[in-house]
């Protein structure tokens, strides 16, 4: 059935292809899972201890729980720290994938230690049904329903975020209206063809108003210049046909198109399938997951955009205390070989401390060649010369660099704020690697206030580089390596796929007060933009703000380890994109916090803002900072970045109580491995028990670790419940449980206890929340 109904599809869009300074707009929208559960304490068959090979585990524990038809995704693997396999399942429906299907398993032991399940389990249907109970339309219209009835409340709005009314626009009245005006204007034409699909789509999710007019106004004429083809490949039996569409105006590359199954809840809370076009659409600004409905082409049932970015801070402010002593002429000057002159790990921004020289470093697990070194096989084409490329050294395996380009990390200016990166500038240290460069933040010549940022472009670049590779370094060593998805040109024959390190722009001209990062399936490249702010005279940027950066890379993280490396859609919308946002918070703040107990902001310098661009700075004081889980009922907290500062408070109280009881460690990296391999135990973790983890023996450190360790429990579409005993079950499998109770009292604090619950809602927020601050019963003995 698989092949007669994609075959059918395909050829008929075939069939079709034959005869016929922006501001950054994101589309964000699904619909939930009724009947979608995540089982921390899953019951235990005897069948299910037959083997201890995880797979076979695995096979046995879905013969006796679905009968339904299923493929074992290749992004399944082993994480090394705490032995555990994460086993990622994808439904199958007539032969066709159900793209929002998906079983997590998580086996250890010989056992299925938890699970995430959204299977559908209804009967198969025709594959042009009627239309989708859930959509663009349906997702809107349930949104302006909230929106009326939140006016008559206390509207707080956040600062840095869209109103409810500006949301509305934005993600509903005009795209709704543009695809309707292009609906009413072209109804001829073959409705399953997936051009019609992508055209569409774009018209929707273009942020320019002259392009979608004239999209609109000459559909057809465009449609004609679109092509498709099949993409062909050795097939596999689990591989998808794939249309690829050449010539969608706004699209940067070619349009990958297959169809698959969505799910759409129904009035009985359950759920329904509908066929869809699975439509890939990368833009200048943006990277679309997007599912379109194979009958009727103008209606998107769900959307996902790769790219998460931060919001925008207000305008205004002065040449601060710093930049003013820097500008009369006091700069760091030390010269040493293999050094970077930086404000280092630790330090936020320029106002945090003074740039200090460096001594190149990196992790010699994570990093095993260092930073400047690439394998020649995946070495990109282009790429800038190396060391003894003309000569002795122009065969080599691994080739060395002297400028800001590695194995994880290629960083460049990118002032034209263009997809093109392997030519733009980036500095050359030379063969000593001597990164050091001036920084003197002052207005340029022409007395423009943004000509300073370029004036001291060496030193960005130097900075995002370093600060980038410092990242992914922490998070190797917490378990964001190769297998689990990470970011490296060169995988080291150590897992994963490869050929995707970060790609850095430094002062991204698409833009001022923001940053964002692009987050595709492992084995393509993630793409980090860091722009200049334009918040104080002269302007900032904020590439030298490394809670900007972090929170951007963690974007990474948190999307290639919820759902499993291959599936990038999991935090698009709601909790789960709110999440996305506050585990950069969280992280970020963790790295520059420091023994002696103080609250932090965020985005503080950059936005020239001494509170940052959240609503609160992160503090356990309910005073300073009174967020609990009810706060999402406020209008002003219906967007994702409102909705992840509120579970980055969650965790920073959390984390404090772990910190009050283990103790606090004055640096977040595990020792280096010995000679041998082997990690010493240093000051870093408790004594090991043989045959367990390495458990780190501080709260902050702990903590992190099992931060990380929950992104790959949890299921895809993670709710704050879900991350939340994900993190429980990660401090049972990681200390036995021993900090059962703190971690209930500290999420029980802000709301999120045993009592907790959540009614109603839209992708964009909305709902009844209800703060629950009551314990587990062993926790109240």
């Amino acid at each position: 059935m698989k092949s007669l109904r994609t075959a059918a599809l395909l050829s008929i869009a075939f069939l079709a292809s034959a005869t016929a300074h922006s501001t950054r707009k994101s589309l964000n929208f699904g619909p939930r899972h009724p009947t979608a559960r995540y089982v921390t304490e899953p019951q235990v068959t005897s069948t299910l201890m037959a083997s201890h090979d995880p797979y076979d585990v695995a096979k046995s524990f879905l013969s006796a729980y679905t009968s339904s038809d299923y493929y074992i995704r290749e992004d399944s693997y082993t994480d090394r720290n705490t032995g555990v396999t994460h086993v990622y399942v994808r439904q199958k429906v007539d032969g066709l994938e159900v793209a929002d299907g998906d079983i997590n398993l998580n086996i250890r032991d010989g056992r299925v230690l938890s699970y995430g399940d959204s299977f559908y389990r209804g009967a198969s249907p025709a594959l042009f049904d009627k239309r989708p109970t859930s959509s663009h339309a349906t997702h809107c219209a349930d949104f302006a329903g909230e929106k009326m009835a939140a006016a008559g409340g206390d509207r707080q709005m956040v600062f840095a975020e869209l109103s409810n009314d500006e949301l509305y626009t934005h993600n509903c009245a005009r795209p709704l209206a543009a695809v309707q005006e292009a609906l009413t204007a072209n109804t001829h034409g073959d409705s399953h063809d997936p051009r019609r699909a992508a055209l569409y789509f774009m018209i929707a999710a273009h942020a320019d108003a002259a392009t979608v007019d004239d999209l609109t106004r000459d559909f057809d004429k465009h449609l004609g210049r679109m092509t498709v083809a099949q993409e062909t490949h050795f097939v596999g039996k689990d591989a998808h046909p794939t249309a690829v569409i050449s010539g969608l105006p706004g699209s940067v590359n070619p349009v990958k198109a297959r169809v698959v199954y969505v799910q759409t809840p129904t009035e009985s809370n359950e759920t329904e399938l509908h066929a869809v076009w699975r439509l890939e659409v990368e833009m200048q600004d943006n990277w679309y997951e997007a599912y379109v409905s194979a009958s009727d082409p103008s209606t998107i049932v769900s959307v996902v955009d790769w790219a998460s970015d931060s919001p925008l801070p207000r305008p205004g402010g002065n040449l601060n205390a710093l930049e003013a002593k820097l500008a009369a002429g006091h700069v760091v000057s030390e010269d040493k070989a293999g050094s970077y002159q930086v404000w280092k790990w630790g330090l936020n921004d320029p106002e945090s401390g003074d740039r200090s020289v460096e001594d190149a470093w990196h992790d010699n697990l994570a990093s095993p060649l260092g930073w400047h070194t690439i394998s020649k096989k995946n070495n990109p084409s282009g790429s800038p010369a190396w060391i003894g490329k003309h000569d002795k050294h122009s065969d080599d395996t691994y080739l060395n660099f002297t400028t800001t380009w590695g194995n994880n990390v290629f960083a460049h200016e990118n002032w034209e704020g263009r997809n093109n990166w392997v030519h733009n500038y980036r500095p050359d240290a030379g063969a000593d690697l001597k990164f050091n460069f001036k920084y003197n933040p002052k207005a340029g010549i022409d007395d423009s206030p943004s000509a300073s940022p370029k004036d001291y472009i060496d030193l960005s670049v130097t900075q995002l580089f370093y600060t980038s590779n410092m990242v992914h370094d922490l998070y190797y060593r917490y378990g964001f390596d190769e297998v689990s998805g990470n970011f490296q040109q060169d995988n080291y024959g150590r897992g994963g796929k490869e050929g995707d390190a970060v790609i850095a722009n430094a002062q991204d001209g698409s833009g001022y007060n923001n940053a964002n990062f692009m987050t595709p399936p492992d084995g393509q490249n993630g793409r980090c933009r860091m722009y200049i702010w334009n918040t104080a005279s002269p302007y900032r940027d904020g590439d030298l703000e490394a809670g900007i950066v972090i929170h951007e890379l963690t974007h990474g993280l948190s999307t290639r380890l919820t759902g499993g490396p291959a599936n990038s859609g999991c935090l698009g919308w709601g909790e789960s994109g709110g999440m996305g946002e506050g585990w950069g918070d969280f992280l970020a703040t963790t790295i520059r916090s420091t023994k002696q107990y103080k609250d932090f902001p965020m985005g503080s310098w950059a936005a020239n803002e001494i509170n940052g661009i959240r609503n609160y700075v992160y503090s356990t004081n309910i005073t300073v900072n009174p967020s609990t889980y009810k706060t999402l009922d406020k209008p002003g907290y219906w967007g994702v970045h409102a909705i992840g500062e509120v579970w980055a408070e969650i965790l920073w109280v959390v984390s404090q109580r772990m910190i009050a009881k283990h103790g606090y460690s004055d640096t977040l990296f595990p020792p280096q491995p010995l000679e041998d391999g082997t990690i010493p135990i240093g000051d870093f973790y408790r004594p090991q028990v043989m045959g367990k983890p390495l458990v780190p023996k501080h709260g902050n450190t702990l903590m992190v670790q099992l931060v990380i360790s929950a992104m790959k429990l949890q299921p895809c579409r993670p709710t704050f419940f879900d991350a939340r005993d994900a993190i429980i079950e990660a401090d049972e499998l990681l200390t036995g449980g021993e900090n059962y109770c703190e971690l209930w009292s500290g999420f029980a604090s802000r709301g999120v206890g045993t009592n907790a619950k959540l009614v109603g809602g839209s992708p964009w927020g909305g709902g009844v929340h209800t703060d629950g601050f009551q314990l587990p019963a062993k926790c109240k003995e």
